[in-house]
């Protein structure tokens, strides 16, 4: 037996989720989209992944893509984190800036930081595509507060962390 989706989505409401953009160049140009699926799977070797769904329209546009970008969001990058999760929108034009980085990898102005990865291993699970990348490049942007997605908003952090993990 299985857990139905809508208690599945209840319990996991209350887990906050990172938010980044993953970009890539695409046949037709930059392509990317918002996602809370990404993770840090290894220092060594530096490993990340991130699951798209089925449904998405952009892992048709990054789906045999070589290389990807990762823009860990600020709490100020709200509008952009929103543009990137609109179905239909011209996502790369004004007023999103950006700039080719590595690899002819789309890069986002004013983030976080930024992550380059090279694909290792793509992998159908369940109603996703789970992809599991190696860290090519990093780059630390400006300090600021993180963007997290939490009971289904988006959502600055406010606070220091009490400890590290």
């Amino acid at each position: 037996m299985t857990v139905e989706e809508p208690a599945l989505r209840a319990v996991l409401r209350p887990h906050a989720s990172g938010v980044a953009v993953l970009t890539a160049r695409g046949e037709a140009g930059p392509a990317g989209v918002t996602i809370t699926s990404f993770t840090s799977l290894s220092a060594r070797p530096a490993l990340v992944s991130f699951a798209l769904a089925d449904t998405s329209g952009t892992w048709a546009l990054v789906r045999d893509a070589e290389w990807f970008g990762i823009q860990l969001l600020g709490a100020h990058q709200t509008e952009l984190a929103e543009r990137f999760a609109t179905r239909g929108a011209d996502r790369f034009a004004p007023p999103t800036g950006w700039h080719t980085g590595p690899h002819g990898v789309p890069l986002l102005d004013g983030c976080l930081g930024w992550l380059v990865c090279a694909r290792q291993q793509r992998s159908r699970v369940g109603d996703h595509h789970l992809v599991v990348a190696s860290v090519e490049h990093v780059r630390e942007g400006a300090p600021g507060q993180s963007l997290v997605h939490l009971h289904g908003r988006l959502r600055p952090v406010t606070s220091t962390p009490a400890s590290r993990i």
